[in-house]
């Protein structure tokens, strides 16, 4: 009895002398006194966190360790970083690794990669992505996607970055921009291409369907891509066909891939565009409801306004658009197609709704923050006809804002348990090229606009339910290892931020605006955001999926 009393004296004592051991070992950062919202949704609570080189050493109430570097965050929030599951930070990134926009957010990891990626490409996808920069000029002396992501690691960025593999990339590099199903052999190379992609550490596959070569590929050929994916516990994502009039059929084919090809499918920013078409919006989250309730994990994401960017010329008929933008001039050039056109466009949204924010043509920016009603009325011109003579001389598809969403569906949408949150923007900073064009505010607000409107002021949902839409979702859904959530031997992505004052600045009027609020950013352990100013810290990685074979 004896020799058990001290063996239990003995062990006291070692486990003593190793927590005085702990806590004598200086933390390289320990961050005191936090509300601790650790992604999983649940209720805060204050602690403290320890980190080590890149990794969360310690969560709790760590009371005499110490830090060789230490942060009070007393009455403020502490949690994951933010996971862009839609980032067009590819070409911005290259220009200026730091991400500002995003960065003062609290995004850590940039998802790229909407239907197009940065590879893999061939020697002609080389030569026309070079002939068709705009304002940023840049080498490209990577071939496959892998190597573009590597490229930035290597280069320097602030924060992480990953990307799917897009299938109009696929299908312009075996079979360019015809509107046909691929041969046989065709279709090996895009497989072997995709395969390739997802060992290099492609999150999956992505498709964008309204969009020219993507929307070219009809269902039976996504699912058979998909299901290379599948092979690799991948996902399929897709800005769908059709968030119009066909969104319910559109929705449809999305979960027809996901049943087909068994692997997870996301929608890209899921919404109802078009005031005609707003309703549509309760019949598509019921189709989503039933296919989750059947056992598929369908899951979307959404950004924080009610106007949409892309294109100006999405709304030219079907026609004008199928054979890539250099036809479409060309159709333009011929007076019986040009008429037939400025006849058949379809305004979804009127042109008093529709912003213009983005010009190839220099002699043509000032025109920016106009509407295309104005500009149409100042050139006395209909607003058909100014739209193709806009598209005609700027020989581009011209980027302009359209205010075509509810915001009762805005909120509605936000409430869906399985609802992850992106910007569907670039990530810029407020000098240099950047300032060249307009942006949709959502490029500088998007996930401080969802925490300091619809958490702080609207109460649409609780912190906590933000959080982890932010980070353990989108984290879970994309597969990520040891990231999306504060946990002990995670990768120190870590935020600390004031959630009485987050606040996106950007508007309509004057985008180029940081939002403020968010006082720390680590990534990877880096320290990139000091008390709200970027410290020139590039410690942003090249994260991996699934199928990665490295």
């Amino acid at each position: 009895m004896r020799k058990y009393y001290i063996s239990i004296l003995t062990l006291s004592l070692i486990s003593i002398l190793s927590c005085n051991n702990q806590e004598n070992t200086p933390y390289d950062i320990l961050i005191r006194n936090g509300q601790i919202l650790d992604g999983s949704g649940e209720k805060s609570f204050v602690g403290d966190i320890a980190i080590n080189a890149d990794t969360i050493a310690a969560i709790g109430e760590l009371g005499r360790a110490q830090g060789k570097q230490e942060i009070d965050a007393t009455d403020l929030s502490v949690s994951p970083g933010f996971i862009n599951m839609l980032s067009w930070a590819n070409v911005a990134l290259i220009e200026d690794g730091r991400s500002q926009g995003d960065i003062r957010q609290g995004v850590t990891l940039e998802v790229l990669g909407e239907g197009s990626s940065m590879g893999p490409l061939n020697g002609n996808m080389k030569k026309e992505m070079k002939e068709g920069q705009g304002d940023i000029k840049y080498d490209i002396p990577w071939t496959s996607l892998g190597e573009y992501l590597t490229h930035l690691e290597t280069k320097g960025i602030s924060t992480n970055v990953a990307s799917f593999v897009g299938n109009a990339t696929l299908r312009e590099y075996a079979i360019g921009i015809e509107k046909r199903p691929p041969t046989e052999a065709e279709m090996d190379t895009m497989k072997n291409l995709l395969r390739q992609g997802m060992e290099e550490g492609a999150m999956g596959l992505s498709t964008s369907l309204i969009y020219v070569p993507s929307g070219h590929a009809q269902t039976d050929e996504i699912i058979e891509l998909a299901k290379i994916v599948s092979e690799y516990n991948g996902m399929y994502i897709s800005h769908i066909r059709d968030e119009e009039g066909g969104l319910l059929e559109a929705v449809d084919e999305l979960i027809t891939i996901s049943r087909e090809a068994k692997l997870p499918a996301e929608i890209y920013h899921f919404k109802a565009s078009g005031n005609a078409n707003w309703h549509l919006l309760d019949s598509a989250i019921t189709i989503v409801n039933n296919a989750r309730e059947n056992g598929l994990n369908i899951t979307t994401d959404m950004y924080m306004y009610n106007a949409s960017s892309t294109g100006l010329n999405v709304v030219l008929p079907a026609w004008a658009k199928e054979g890539g933008h250099k036809s479409t001039i060309t159709l333009m050039e011929n007076p019986a197609t040009r008429k037939r056109m400025m006849d058949e466009i379809d305004f979804h949204v009127p042109p008093e709704n529709i912003l213009l924010v983005g010009f190839r043509n220099k002699e043509l920016r000032n025109l920016i923050g106009k509407t295309l009603a104005e500009v149409a009325e100042e050139r006395l011109k209909s607003a058909n006809e100014t739209l193709v003579d806009l598209i005609y001389e700027d020989d581009s598809r011209i980027q302009v804002v359209y205010f075509s969403m509810s915001k009762e569906n805005i909120k509605k949408k936000l409430k869906l348990p399985y609802m992850s949150i992106c910007s569907d923007a670039g990530s810029y900073s407020t000098e240099g090229v950047f300032l060249e064009q307009s942006t949709h505010p959502r490029a500088y607000g998007s996930f401080a606009r969802l925490l300091g409107h619809f958490v702080r002021e609207e109460k649409v949902i609780s912190l906590e339910e933000a959080i982890y839409k932010l980070t353990t979702l989108p984290a879970t859904n994309l597969k990520l290892k040891k990231r999306g959530a504060l946990k002990q031997g995670y990768f120190a992505d870590v935020l600390i931020f004031d959630p009485k004052t987050i606040t996106a600045n950007a508007t309509f009027e004057k985008p180029h605006q940081y939002a403020t609020g968010m006082k720390h950013v680590f990534v990877n352990g880096g320290h990139v955001l000091n008390d709200g100013e970027h410290t020139g810290t590039f410690s942003g990685r090249f994260v991996k999926g699934p199928g990665a074979t490295d």
